[in-house]
Parts: structure tokens; sequence; C-alpha cells
């Protein structure tokens, strides 16, 4: 006989809970036990990937939460009587019990967040169905009554719970724990309990890490959270180290006397059945005339758009195949919704004279550009649209747009206006704990002084986009390696850290994202009340409890609106322009190839043009000294930590100094712009389609297969790309020489359409420089918010001769 643990916590428990949900799957698995329940504080973060990981392992998730239940209402918020909520543990026995436990772990947030995010019996009475509800832990009401002496008041709250959720879905918990002396007299009431109202015991372990040996390393969670000291006496801690994912035999051990809480575990699991297998898209709905399909007015808007943008050549071949490829790829993937929805919010901010821009690859699509979602010619650039959406593997487009950041809050409360305020959130975040992260907050929790502790995370390389893991600054920065192995206190402090490395440490809003679905978003996602990190300025009063990742495979829409603070200061620039010149300058009609830009980026002149300022770019550019827009988009995809080693190369191949070598003549039409050297995703993409045959949406796979370092699909693509291009008249040896190229730099190759999107406002901002300094030193002084930043402006001010005045309040 096995036995299932219905009582676990993970590291979304934060700062409480240690185990990764994949952990806790693994180790159920191992123990022989069919099934795994996860019940967080008063939270569902994980909900999702432990479902997944569930059922690739073949054991039946279960899905709870540990919630958090008001002493009098919700509402109440009296710290004398309300600081300390009882616990209160829930599963879903089914959908309906699921969408109960989301509203649930929603309403806690949104209405009875005091301490903790806390239900009361109002909303378990309103949404009891489905759900599944046990007397708890040791700080549950129940248990507490009975620490109390209570035992009317017991009697009396336990017949609420049975009124509401039946016999059949309401069952007396026991835990037994060596360090926690009071569960001996909980339990032997909660039994004489079970008897008087004819209830079924189970069996829990307040599971909060995988195994004993965990204990230590999520006592240091704790400690982390509360800022104590590990070796306090004074501080919260777990009464003993028994708070790990059980075997059968070990439950039986402590339960041998009440064999059906352990077999009721069993009963449990069975009776829950939940199914959180994604069932498509949730897109909002996108009202339209009568009779108007989504496909036939995305059609009508880039057919009028094809005339704006490309006027007499609007009927050219390749611009009208394109267009209608695109379209055609659109519609059968289902997302002509989705292009009307994005056109529509760019239409509402050409109206409100909102200047924006559209970053990642977004710019690749015609469709894009002619329904004015997007402001880049994709075909001058040569930009795929597989590179943005792949007719070969079904996933939600990503169009991410930057608006003036003092306007941002305008565009999100539009998408509010037009879809309805449930229907629209920000999204979650998750902090975890980085090497540098763990050593620091391990070494205060240590006490170790902070000196020490802080010269010693500052051993670990700080590489933007590629953190380095402490195992790996063990292995690669001898330092570190060498105050592990001599010093004690260091050694104590690592493996410490070690055991804490990548834990959830925080939780925070998504810098950009917003959802917007068709239906209140509660019914696919719990929500959490916003945190300290979403910027004050959005008007919306939820995000979502799953991150991005998730929102995004449950099938919901994914916006992101970002502020960037470049267009409000090229907005202020150019109204002073208009102001002071007459000249009406906007993001469609300032030049991207004026010579005078290039020459100020070639000397050096950077400071406060966008992308570029930093001291290594502003070397590379007067290295470079450009003379065209695709100079500057090569430089912003080379300069990064890679490709950055082959600036020099490319640099002495533009000006002439280095030949171009080409492994084979058809490489040279798409390697010619970057002057022999792989640079670009989409130059991977046309490389694998002309020479090896390739659709263009399978030559995609390459560059996700090698970033992702899946080997099978890496030596599949090999084989397929070699046979192809040999097909092609391409020699065997030399096929080879060019898959590994391109392995190489799909490792670093960078998406063309992001970096031709940046270069655009790179160059403009150039332009207001060297055209309108004035003008344009005058707005990044007035948008800047950083003292430090406008002091070095004023300097640069002096050095361009233009005299900054003091403050004159009359």
């Amino acid at each position: 006989m096995s036995f299932v643990h219905l009582h676990v916590h993970s590291e979304y428990s934060v700062l409480d809970g240690l185990s990764k949900v994949t952990a806790i799957v693994d180790r159920a698995k191992e123990l022989g036990q069919p099934a795994v329940a996860l019940t967080d504080h008063g939270v569902m973060f994980g909900v999702i990937d432990f479902f997944n990981a569930a059922k690739k392992a073949g054991i039946k998730p279960l899905i709870g939460m540990e919630g958090y239940l008001a002493r009098r209402t919700r509402f109440d918020k009296d710290p004398n009587k309300d600081k300390s909520p009882y616990h209160l543990l829930l599963l879903a026995q089914n959908q309906t019990g699921y969408q109960n436990l989301l509203k649930l772990a929603s309403l806690s947030q949104l209405e009875g967040f005091y301490y903790r995010p806390r239900v009361d019996k109002e909303l378990l009475a309103q949404y009891s169905a489905g759900l599944i509800v046990t007397t708890g832990c040791g700080a549950s009401e129940i248990p507490r009554l009975i620490v109390n002496g209570q035992l009317d008041e017991a009697r009396r709250q336990l017949g609420w719970y049975v009124d509401v959720f039946g016999r059949d879905r309401f069952f007396i918990e026991l835990q037994m724990h060596d360090g926690y002396p009071e569960l001996i007299n909980i339990n032997r009431q909660l039994l004489q309990l079970a008897r008087e109202f004819n209830l079924k015991p189970v069996a829990t372990n307040d599971a909060h890490y995988i195994r004993p040996e965990d204990a230590p390393a999520q006592d240091l969670m704790i400690c982390i959270g509360t800022g104590s000291l590990v070796s306090q006496t004074d501080r919260m801690r777990m009464t003993d180290d028994s708070y790990y994912l059980k075997s059968r035999d070990e439950m039986a051990a402590l339960f041998g006397e009440v064999p059906a809480a352990l077999t009721n575990t069993l009963a449990v699991a069975e009776m829950c059945e939940v199914d959180l297998s994604s069932k498509g898209y949730h897109l909002p709905v996108f009202e339209l005339p009568p009779g108007v399909t989504p496909q036939q007015e995305l059609r009508r808007i880039c057919e009028a758009g094809l005339k704006t943008r490309y006027g007499d050549r609007a009927a050219d071949p390749e611009v009208r195949q394109r267009l209608d490829y695109e379209l055609e790829v659109i519609h059968n993937m289902g997302f002509d919704t989705y292009f009307l929805i994005v056109a529509d919010l760019t239409r509402f901010a050409r109206e409100r004279d909102i200047w924006w821009n559209i970053r990642g690859s977004g710019a690749s699509s015609i469709v894009a550009y002619t329904s004015g979602i997007t402001n880049l010619d994709p075909l001058p650039h040569k930009l795929i649209f597989e590179r943005f959406l792949n007719p070969g593997r079904i996933s939600m487009p990503d169009i991410d747009m930057d608006f003036p950041d003092d306007r941002r809050a305008e565009m999100i409360d539009y998408a509010v206006n037009k879809y309805g305020r449930d229907k629209v959130a920000q999204i979650i975040t998750f902090g975890t704990l980085g090497a540098r992260a763990a050593i620091r907050d391990t070494g205060r929790a240590l006490n170790i002084p902070l000196s020490d502790v802080d010269s010693l995370a500052k051993l670990i390389p700080n590489v933007p986009g590629k953190p380095v893991k402490l195992a790996e600054a063990l292995e690669q920065v001898p330092e570190f390696k060498q105050l592990y192995e001599t010093v004690d206190w260091a050694r104590t402090l690592v493996d410490r850290a070690l055991t804490v490395e990548g834990t959830v440490r925080s939780i925070g809003t998504h810098a950009a994202g917003v959802v917007i679905s068709d239906r209140p978003l509660v019914e696919y996602t719990p929500l959490h009340r916003p945190t300290k990190s979403d910027g004050g300025d959005s008007p919306l009063e939820s995000i979502t409890q799953f991150e991005m990742g998730v929102v995004d495979a449950i099938g919901l829409l994914k916006v992101d609106f970002l502020g960037l603070i470049t267009l409000s200061i090229m907005r202020k620039a150019c109204d002073l322009i208009k102001h002071q010149h007459g000249v009406e300058l906007n993001l469609n009609n300032i030049p991207t190839d004026d010579r005078a830009a290039f020459e100020l980026m070639s000397r050096g002149d950077v400071l406060g043009v966008f992308q570029v300022e930093g001291g290594g770019m502003r070397r590379m550019l007067m290295e470079m000294r450009p003379s065209k827009f695709e100079h500057i988009v090569a430089g912003i995809s080379l300069f990064r930590p890679g490709p950055m080693e082959y600036i020099p190369t490319y640099i002495a191949r533009m000006h002439g100094e280095e030949p171009i070598e080409y492994k084979h003549p058809k490489l040279q039409a798409i390697l010619e712009e970057t002057y022999g050297i792989i640079v670009y995703q989409e130059q991977i993409i046309q490389i694998a389609v002309q020479l090896a045959g390739y659709k263009p949406g399978e030559a995609d796979e390459i560059r996700k297969a090698v970033g992702k370092k899946i080997k099978e699909k890496i030596e599949a693509h090999k084989a397929k790309f070699i046979q192809g291009a040999v097909a092609n008249g391409v020699e065997q040896a030399v096929a080879e020489a060019i898959y590994a190229d391109i392995e190489y730099f799909a490792r670093y190759g960078f998406n063309k359409a992001h970096a031709a999107d940046y270069a655009v406002l790179t160059c403009q901002t150039a332009y207001l420089k060297a055209h309108y300094p004035v003008e344009y030193m005058t707005a990044l002084m007035t948008c800047e918010k950083s003292v430090e930043k406008i002091g070095l402006l004023i300097i640069e001010c002096r050095r361009l001769g233009i005299d900054v005045r003091r403050p004159d309040v009359n």
C-alpha cells in the first residue's frame, strides 16, 4: 500500500519553502507514490509547471494551496486582532474546484491582504464547490481552538465546515513532528472529533523540502526572509528537521495506529481530476462590423496601407507576393485578430500623437508595416518573416512596443477601457538568488563580516546576460577557488550558499508585459496585488500569479508596453525645434541616412545618442567611421559578448584593409553587407534556404537548436544541411565548413529586425544632436532624472558651446 503527500510547499512559498516543483515530482516518483500535491502559502505561482512536470513523470498532480483564513472578515485589519490569520489547506477536486481556487487565490490578494493574503468564511462558502478542505496544520483554526481549550467552539466551527463542504470533501488532517509536542494532544482531540462527526482522517507532513539533509538550507532561507541570524535562538524556525517528503514506511511509523489516515490520502488523490493542459488561445474579442471577419478586416487595412507605404510600387510582384504570403500564413495560424488588436493600439497612439517604436522581430513583417504597426520596411533590409512567425511551429506572435515613458499609462488605460479592467493585468516576475546574491544573503545570515562577504562576492564574474553560477566560479576564477580551499569561513559560506542558489527570493512586476484576455483573467490565472516594482505609473490594479512563459503557454495574449525615455526626449526636442525653427519632425521623417549624423558618431560625440553612448560603443564607432545605416545595424549587433571579437575583422574588411572571403559563391549575396561575417540570425536562415534547400521556417529551427544546445537536433540539422547542400552542388567539405560556421555563429547571431529598429532611433537621435544641438540637449536635460547624468550633459553643452544658464524663477 502506498501513500500520497497532500500538504507540500515549493520554493514558491517564498523564503519558506525550498524545493523546485520538478524536484518534488521526481522525489514522489522515486518513492513510488502515485500522486503528489502542491500547496504553497497563499499563492498558486507554480501550479502549471508542477502539473506539466507531474504529467511528464507519469504521476497525478494534485492542485492546491495552503491559504490564510481571516480571524474575522477579510476586510478587517486591526493589528491586535487580525495580524495572524489561520492556515487553511485547499485542494481542487475537479475543474470547478480549480476555478474556485483561482478566485480564492485572487480575492485573498486583491481584497483580503493584510500581512498575508486572506480569505474569509463568506468567500469559502461562496466558492466551496469542487474543493476539498482539511482541518489543516497546527496553525489552522480547529487545532488552534483545541490548543486554547475551546473544544465547544472547535465543534461549532467544525460543524460549519461539514455544512459547507460535506463529509466527503472535508477531512481531519493529522501531523506529527518531534519538535512540536502540542500535536499529540491536537491529534487526540481531532480523532475524537472525527468520530463524533463521522469524518475521515488524512496524514500529512507539511513538507517544505525534499530530504532531511535539506533542512539547513530551508532554515537558511527562513533567516534570509526574516533578516535573522542562523545563530539566533529567538527566531522563526521549523520545529525540527522532519518537514520533508517522507516515504510510506516513515509515515506509517508515525501513524501506524491510524492506518486509515494513510490509505485515505490515496482516496483523496483518486477524487481529484484536474486538467491544466493548454487549450488553445484566448485572444480578446475584437469588435467588427456585422458580417466582417477578422481575415477580411486585416486584408482591408493592409491593402490601404500598401498604397500609403509603397505608392507606385504597391503592385510590384515582390511587394504583392510577400503581403499575400504573410496574410495567408497569419490566417492559417489563427492570428488575424492578434494583428488587428496590435494595429488598433498603434492607431490609438497615432491619433493621440503618442510616439512609438517596435522592438524584436515584428519589423520582419510586411503585414505589420502596412497595417501601421511598424515603421520599418522589411524588404530593403532583407528581414525574414519566418524569424517573426514560423508557420512550422505555432506560437503566439510577440510584438513589443516602446512608448514615451510619460505616456505609457495612456496606452494601458486605452486597453483597459476597450477590453475591460477584469481582462487586463500586468505580469509577475520571480527574482532568484544568483551567485552573488546567494553569497551576500548567506553571509549576512551567518554573521560573517560584511567586508569579507563583499570581497568574496565581487570575485564572481558579473556578465550581463550570462550569469555565472557558484560551481562555475569555483572552476573558472582561481582567486575564488583559492579562498574556498584555504579559508574556513569562505568554504562554509560558499557551501551554504550553494544550497540556496537559484531559489526564488522575491516577486516583482514585469517592466512592460501586459496580458489581455477574452474573458475575466481570473478564469485563466490567479491574480496578485501589484508589487513595489511596478513603477507606480500603471493604472492596472493586479498582476498575474503566472510568469510570462506560463502566461504564453496557456494561450493568453501578452503585449509589451515599455516606457522608453528616448522617445520622450525625441518628442520634446521636436516640439522645441518646431517652436524655434518652424520645422516639423517626427519618427517618420527624421532621416536615418544623414551624413552629419554619421560624422558625429564617427567623432565619438555620442553622449545622449540612443544605444551608443557607452565607452565601448563610442570607441567602436570611432574606429568604424560609419557612413550608412547598415553599419549602425551591424555595430549594435556585434557589440555583445561573443561576436564582439569579430568587430576588428568587420572594420578592417569594411575599410578594405583585409580581404573578404566566402566559402562558397552563393554566400556572397547573403553575407556581402556584413563583409563575409555571419552577424544576423536572418543570414543563417538565408544560408540554409539558399544552399541546403530548407524552408525558412525549418531554417529558423537550426538557430533555436543551437541556442538551446539541443545536441540531437544540432546533429540532425547538420546531416540534413550537408545532404541538402551537396544535392545543390556544394562540395561536402565546403558544406561541412559552412555548417560549422552556422553552428558557431548561431550561438551569438543577433535578430536583425530588432537591431534595425533600434538603429533607426540611434541614427535619428544622432541627427537631432548634429543639426539641432540646443534643442536636443535641452530635451535631454528636461527628461533626465539622474542628477549625475544632468551634470554630464551640462559639461557636454559647454563643450558644444551651448550656454546653460542658472534656473530663474522670475
